[in-house]
């Protein structure tokens, strides 16, 4: 064999390869390239195939939560309404990574231990968190009250929750409870907070809300 027709099987090989690899990468990643899965009814301004649909006024800003932060990414999301006109601006917060259990209700956080499994501490009790300390809290726990998912809700801000973060931790988590994966996914679908989408991927909903023109905020 000439080295012209070796290097064309060499180069056929290669492609073969790459081929090959791009389809298995392909069906593992087909999972979770489908469409938003609402776990929840969310408000119609959150609906439509990019999520946000029709955002409200000329100052707007997304916070990527990608970690609990003590809270923080709900604080940011709070302090860029607190200075603006309601009517004028508004708040987008995207909740993947450590900071997805936020969208969680407290049952959740109690059966499968996830202030125990993501080190998150309750700021009223300083141990664990049993129950989603960002939640209906008590007054005063927080270091704003309106900071509170709850209330954020309430104000309009639109809230997101990672898809791959949903269905990695449920799983990573369903034997604290005693189930499995299946029945852990079902269980935290249903005990999603109403309001908040659930997304394709966070980084998706980061993108879809810089598209539709909201600066970004790093959550932590």
């Amino acid at each position: 064999m000439d080295d012209q027709t070796q290097n064309a099987t060499d180069v056929a090989a290669r492609r073969g390869f790459l081929r090959r690899i791009a389809g298995t990468m392909a069906l593992g990643l087909a999972g979770f390239a489908a469409t938003p899965v609402h776990a929840q009814p969310a408000p119609a301004r959150t609906g439509g195939p990019d999520w946000l649909g029709t955002l409200k006024g000329r100052h707007r800003q997304v916070v990527d939560a990608y970690e609990a932060n003590s809270g923080f990414p709900l604080a940011f999301a709070y302090t860029f309404l607190a200075p603006n006109d309601p009517a004028d601006a508004t708040a987008v917060v995207v909740l993947r990574h450590g900071a997805f259990p936020i969208a969680l209700g407290n049952e959740i956080w109690r059966k499968y231990k996830i202030g125990e499994s993501f080190k998150i501490l309750d700021p009223e009790t300083k141990a664990p968190a049993i129950k989603n300390p960002y939640l209906r809290p008590k007054p005063g726990v927080l270091i704003v009250d309106d900071m509170a998912v709850d209330r954020l809700l309430a104000n309009g801000t639109i809230f997101g929750a990672c898809n791959i973060a949903f269905m990695v931790q449920s799983k990573m988590l369903a034997g604290n409870a005693g189930v499995s994966a299946e029945e852990a996914a079902k269980e935290w679908a249903a005990n999603i907070i109403p309001g908040i989408t659930i997304l394709p991927s966070g980084t998706w909903g980061v993108n879809r809300a810089q598209e539709g023109g909201c600066t970004y905020c790093a959550g932590g």
